[in-house]
Order: C-alpha cells, then structure tokens, then sequence
C-alpha cells in the first residue's frame, strides 16, 4: 500500500471519531449503551464513507517460471515417401514427444508444412510442393522473441517458395536441421527444369529451353528426345561428364495448328539409374489464331508506360505498341484496344479518329493531363479544371460486377497524383476504384468503366501506377496480382463481345502442382451481380466418364471453386445457377508432373550450409538422441521467471456501501424502538 494512501486513512479514523465523540459524546442527550452504541455506529458510517472516497490500493505481484520455446515443423510432402523416410519421420516423432528431459525443459510446439504451414494433426506425405521458406517466416511470425531454437525435420528439397538459405535472415534464432535421406551419389539424368510459352500464335515458332543435369562419374551419353503424341519432333544427342555436368538446350518448335498442343521432353536415362522418374517432363502449348494488339499512345516518357508493357505482355497473347500522337490516328485499325496516356492537344487527330473507328480506349489521366481538351474531345466524363495538384489513394468497390476483382491491397497502395477536382461519368457506368483523400471518400471515381453503343472505355484519372505494381510485388512477393488486375482490365476493353448473365473464367491446361481454380460471375436481368446464387460446377472425366460436382464459394464479387483434388487428365466442365435456366459449358486438362518424384538425396548440404549461418548444428535421424542432449545441456535456453505486478482495491466498494447502508439502517431501527424518532 502506498505510504499516502496509509495516511489519508488515519487522517479519515481521527476525522470520524472527532465527529462522533462530538456528537454523542459531548453534551449528548442519550445516556448509557445508547451513547456508546449511536457513536460507534456513526464512527463505522463516516470512516466507510471516507474509505470509499479514499479507495485506497495495494500491490499484488505473482510470479511464473516460463520455460523456452521449441517450435518443431515436420515435412509432410510427398518427397518424403519417394525417398523412404517415413519411418524415420515417426521414429524422430516419437523420440521427441516422447523424451521427459527434453519435454521438461521446453515448451514445445509441433507444426508440419508443404504447400503451407500449419499446426500438427497427422502427416500425410501427400503435399506436392515444399515450401520451407514459408515455414520460417511463419515462425518468424508466431515467436517475436531472440532466440528461439528451431527444429526443421525435412529433406531440404523445396520446390516453392524464396530460397529457404536466404530466408533465415528472419529467423531470431539457430535451425537444427533433422535430415531426412542419405549422402549416397547415384548416377543420374534428369531434366532440372523446362521453359517454355504458355501461348504460341498460329503459324509461328516458340522457343522450348531445357536444363539437363547429370550426377555420377565418368563420361555419359544419351539422347534428348521431344515426343509429340507417337511423333518424334526434335533429337539430338548430349554428353556429361564430371564437369561439364549441365546442359542446356534450346531449340524452337513449329504452331502449325490451333489449340492446346502436349508434348513430352525427355532425356533418355542411364541404364544404371534409379531414378526415371526425374528424366521426363510433360509440357503443353496452346495455339492461338489471334493476338489481342494494344496500342499505348503518348506524348510524354515515364515509368508507367513500362510498367503498362510489363504487365499486360504477361499474357503472351497480348502485344504491345507505343507511337506518338503524330504517328498514332494512322494505324489505330489494327489495334483492338487504344490506351491514351496523359492526353492533350497534341491528341486531337487520334480522337477524331477513335470516334470514326468506334474503338475501345483506356484513358490514363494524370498531373500532364489537358482536362480542357479532354473535356471537349469526348462526351463520356468531365473534370472541372483548377491547374492544382493532389495525391489521391484508392478504395476498391466490392459491388463491382462487371468481372470479378481480387482485393489486392488498393487502399494500402501509394498515391497516385492527379490534378484537383471532381471527376464526373456522364453516361451509365461503373467504379472499380473509388477516390479518397487522406482516407474519406471525395465521391470520386478514380477507375471507372463504360459501355455505351457496342464499345467498352475505361477512365483512370491518377499516373504513378508503376508504385503499385511495386508495392503488390512487396506485399505478395510476385507481380502476379497486380497484373492479373490489370490483365482481366485489358481484357475486357479489348473485346466487343456481349455480356452473358454468367460468366466463366478458366484455363485450357493446368499443372497438377499448381491452383486449379475456376470462377465465375452471376449477373440477374438487370445485370447487377447476384450474391445469393447457388452456382455449381459438374465436372466430367472425358476418359474415366466419372462425375463430380463442386459448388461455387461467393468470394467477394465472384464465384470460385477449387479443383486441386483432380487427377490428370482431360476434363469437360458445365457452370450453372440453381433454378435458372443459365448455364455455361468448357473443357480444361489437367498435365501431371509431380515435382516431388524428382529427388535422389536430401540436400545435405544446404542444410549444413543452413544450421552453420544460423549457429545451429545439423543431425540425422539416428542421432535424434544426441540432439535432444545439444538442446537440453545448452545453458543459453533457459527458464525465466515472469513478475506480474497487479494494483488491485484493498476492498469492495460495494461490500462498502453495505456496510453503510446496514450502520444507518440500525441506527434509524434502534432509535425508532426506543421512541426516539
């Protein structure tokens, strides 16, 4: 208690008993018991009262011995079970829940992680990817505490994610490294990796580039075949020796026809190989007879205009030009889809030119952006002009239905800069972005599109998207996001095509190892999206003729199923709405590769490298004991002991207010008795 506080209360006791002496004590006109009994009663009833004013506290500490955190995160990646180490896996598991020393002295927590990270239930093996890197930052995450030794029991093969050896520059504390596999050299070819164009345009060559690697002794020959269906379309030969181990091919292949073209790459293995698995890599093509061309016209140079060329040339279907607005008005017909960046004056022909051609347009306005001219030029939006200058943030807007739009983080994007002013769509619209200024809303749109007489326009009144495109690669650690958004924009303003009530979007081919998703919008007779549809997808093994059905999960704006649980193969599909006649039909094929079955060893030696960086030491599976006696002999993990200080009342004021209310209620009942009220 606080020495104040212990003299407020003696203060209170001599004030309450100077009162009470006073009024009962002195010149009182009750006599005997009654005397004594009133004062004291009153004494109780004026220190209660005080006391409550007072509220006096003291301190409570408690203490609590904390033990140091162990967090151990298991492979469950189906490597495991190609290289044969379940068994180990459960022997380690077991050795490690099972040990009192070590289960005494940490507090230990057990995770597991493939594709992901999760908490531990029951190890499957059954992931077909390895995503380490994932595993530490999410560790990272959970323990902000120095120090915190990691257990990592893995073959330290990771087919995703940032490479897991630089990823430890997180990590607060040393990794052991529990390796799963052996340090035996087998004599091996394999295909390291394969890059090829997702689309080729009819009647064109695409490039096909392979990175052969062999493992073993002596000077090895084989061939490196390219099958298409029974047809062979590309050999040669390759040798290896312990040197020169690695090799790449390039060759170019024809798209002599439309559509979704497989083909099989492989080198030919060893006759001493134990691994055949990792010589073959299935691959596919879709031929295309038609290139979406954009046209960016602009006066002025400036990082958006690549930004915009890097994003939409993801889609290898889509080009793109850049020409003055003297060279522009020319050769606007050959091009589906006319981006205007900052115009003004100087843009006065190719207007007049769009308007005569009907063409679709992509505005990009900005801080060079004419508006006087703008606003003359066309008839769709104005903006009052005041020549002021001002950074605008975004805000996605959920109810957009024209096609579907992850939120990719807008409102935690940088500003864009625009000019000062309210931008008004004069003809039937939507927003996708709306404008706000040091986070309220101006009523702006920021991103709006129109479709008025068979063509499509979008405005974008703010430059400086080339900070968005940087900021989404920061958040998501790839540019995928940010140009996919702004892919499904391009998209849409590159076609004329009407608009359908549903809407399905989806790939002709996908990798078994990567997302197989589908999604799609419902639209009701007014074409607003529909949230409360029940949609659904039938999915049809063209081969096996199994069927199955999925439903649709309402993510935001859209539809979405997940099919990651097909096997390869070839697949028709139907999307349709539960009691409504729409429905949409379309086919995909699932290219098996399993990048799990493409390892020999553990990574031994990035595990080393891994445990040394980190001030950690590296075991295999036989020596799990020795490990727990590293971690429980290591003085620098120890218990500490938490204080936990509290101030807390010394009593209840309402026991308080009991007290005072039962010594004035006796008081009134003793006085009433004696006929003294």
């Amino acid at each position: 208690m606080f020495p104040e506080t212990i003299l407020y209360i003696v203060i209170a006791v001599v004030i309450s008993l100077i009162i009470s002496v006073f009024m009962y004590g002195y010149k009182s006109r009750y006599t005997g018991n009654l005397r004594w009994l009133f004062g004291a009663l009153r004494f109780v009833t004026l220190f209660s009262i005080l006391l409550l004013l007072i509220n006096p506290k003291f301190k409570s500490e408690t203490y609590t011995v904390v033990k140091p955190q162990l967090p151990i995160v298991l492979d469950n990646s189906s490597s495991i079970t190609e290289l044969g180490q379940t068994e180990n896996v459960a022997q380690v598991l077991n050795a490690l829940e099972n040990s009192e020393t070590l289960n005494e002295r940490f507090d230990v927590s057990y995770f597991q992680f493939g594709n992901g990270f999760t908490a531990f239930d029951s190890l499957s093996f059954l992931e077909n990817n390895t995503n380490i890197s994932k595993a530490f930052s999410s560790i990272n995450e959970l323990y902000e505490t120095n120090g915190v030794p990691l257990l990592l029991v893995s073959d330290g093969n990771q087919t995703l994610g940032e490479d897991y050896e630089f990823a430890t520059r997180s990590l607060k504390g040393p990794v052991y490294p529990v390796i799963l596999g052996d340090s035996t050299k087998y004599t091996d070819l394999k295909i390291q990796q394969l890059n090829t164009n997702r689309y080729a345009f009819l009647k064109n060559k695409f490039p096909v580039e392979a990175v052969l690697v062999y493992s073993g002794t002596g000077t090895k020959q084989s061939q490196f075949v390219i099958n298409q269906g029974n047809a062979i379309v590309h050999r040669e030969m390759v040798s290896f020796n312990e040197q020169d181990n690695t090799k790449t091919v390039s060759i170019t292949l024809p798209a002599s026809s439309v559509g979704l073209q497989r083909y099989t790459a492989q080198i030919v293995p060893l006759s001493d190989e134990k691994n055949k698995v990792n010589n073959l890599k299935r691959f596919a093509v879709e031929v295309i007879d038609q290139a979406t061309n954009v046209l960016i016209v602009s006066k002025v140079l400036h990082p958006d205009l690549g930004m915009l060329k890097k994003a939409i040339t993801t889609n290898e279907q889509r080009t793109v030009t850049f020409k003055k607005p003297s060279e522009a008005a020319s050769v606007l017909n050959d091009y589906q889809l006319i981006i205007l960046y900052q115009p003004d004056g100087t843009f006065s022909s190719v207007y007049q030119e769009i308007a005569k051609l009907n063409k679709n347009t992509f505005v990009i306005a900005g801080e060079f952006s004419d508006w006087n001219f703008i606003n003359n030029a066309q008839e769709l939006y104005t903006k009052e002009v005041t020549n002021q200058k001002e950074n605008v943030s975004a805000r996605l807007n959920l109810n957009y239905g024209t096609f579907a739009i992850d939120p990719i983080g807008f409102s935690d994007f940088p500003p864009l800069k625009s000019q000062f002013g309210e931008l008004n769509v004069m003809v039937p619209h939507e927003t996708i972005l709306e404008q706000t200024v040091d986070g309220f809303g101006s009523g702006s749109p920021m991103l709006a599109t129109i479709e008025l007489n068979g063509t499509r326009h979008a405005i974008w009144d703010g430059e400086g998207l080339w900070k968005w495109r940087a900021q989404s690669y920061l958040r998501a650690k790839s540019f995928e996001e940010f140009d996919e958004f702004l892919g499904k924009m391009v998209q849409y303003l590159a076609s004329n095509k009407r608009r359908s009530r549903l809407e399905v979007s989806s790939e002709t081919f996908y990798y078994n190892n990567n997302p197989l998703k589908i999604s799609a919008q419902y639209f009701d007779k007014n074409f607003v999206f529909d949230n409360r549809a029940s949609v659904s997808i039938s999915v049809v093994n063209t081969e096996s003729k199994q069927r199955q059905v999925f439903p649709l999960l309402l993510k935001n704006n859209y539809y979405e199923v997940d099919l990651g649980s097909l096997d390869s193969g070839e697949y028709s599909y139907t999307v349709s709405v539960k009691d409504e006649e729409v429905a949409r039909s379309g086919s995909f094929t699932i290219l098996e590769f399993d990048i799990e079955k493409q390892f020999l060893n553990a990574n031994i030696s990035k595990l080393n490298r891994l445990a040394s960086k980190t001030d950690g030491a590296s075991f295999f599976p036989s020596e799990i004991n020795s490990l727990i006696d590293t971690l429980v002999n290591d003085d620098s993990y120890r218990a500490t002991q938490k204080s936990e200080q509290k101030v807390v009342p010394l009593i209840d004021w309402k026991y308080l207010l009991g007290l005072i209310t039962l010594c004035l209620a006796l008081e009134w009942f003793i006085r009433k008795y004696n006929g003294l009220i």
